[in-house]
């Protein structure tokens, strides 16, 4: 049984994502800062994904583990959120990683900040810098001007209040809107430690771009999400 309240909850929701999940799931492990509960959701994963992510949590408590019928990132990402017990919920995307410190500044910034609701900020792109706008997926734009999901730190009390968007596309910068028109206390981060692959062809952000069947087109359009 659980004696104390982690101080982060992670938040890891996959579907087929067996070639890549070892990745993320050994950074999370190596972090620094080890004051942690995982919530992994398995969404309805047909590849090995599953027997994965029993191993690894079947050999470390603080990995939760939780299987869905497919429903996609938004909903994933919700039915994840209301299992969590910490006190800040935070984010990993099953193809991306957090570098050794990336869990530690944050913490530090937030002991540091005891009044801030919401931190982001924070990420080095690998591969592609530019995703679908998520009004206008015919129109790409650079991810320097957009939120990213995997970088969100939020008071979990705060995020349980508000809904996390049940979106299969651009639901971190819905949740972002949502955090904006509350009022919370926000804060931004210039530690680059949430690394952020652009380079997986099946992800939902390269599928959303692909269907649009334009040319990319630079712009800069303040946090807007793809």
């Amino acid at each position: 049984m659980r004696q104390m309240q982690p101080f982060f909850s992670v938040v890891l929701c996959t579907y087929n994502r067996a070639h890549l999940l070892p990745r993320a799931l050994r950074s999370l492990l190596h972090q620094s800062w080890q004051d942690w509960e995982a919530v992994l959701v398995d969404d309805g994963s047909t590849d090995l994904t599953p027997l994965l992510l029993a191993a690894a949590a079947a050999e470390e408590p603080r990995l939760r583990l939780f299987r869905i019928s497919h429903r996609g990132a938004g909903a994933a990402r919700a039915y994840g959120v209301r299992q969590c017990t910490g006190s800040f919920i935070t984010f990993l995307d099953s193809d991306d990683e957090y570098l050794p410190e990336h869990l530690e500044i944050r913490a530090r910034f937030l002991q540091q900040h005891p009044e801030i609701d919401f931190l982001h900020g924070g990420v080095e792109v690998v591969g592609n810098p530019f995703v679908p706008d998520r009004r206008n997926p015919r129109r790409w734009i650079p991810i320097r001007a957009c939120v990213v999901g995997g970088t969100f730190v939020i008071r979990r009390a705060l995020l349980l209040q508000l809904g996390y968007p049940r979106r299969r596309f651009a639901d971190d910068a819905a949740l972002y809107d949502r955090v904006l028109r509350s009022g919370a206390r926000i804060a931004w981060i210039d530690s680059p430690t949430y690394r952020y692959y652009r380079t997986t062809p099946d992800s939902v952000c390269t599928q959303v771009g692909l269907s649009s069947r334009t040319e990319v087109r630079h712009a800069s359009v303040p946090f807007r999400n793809g």
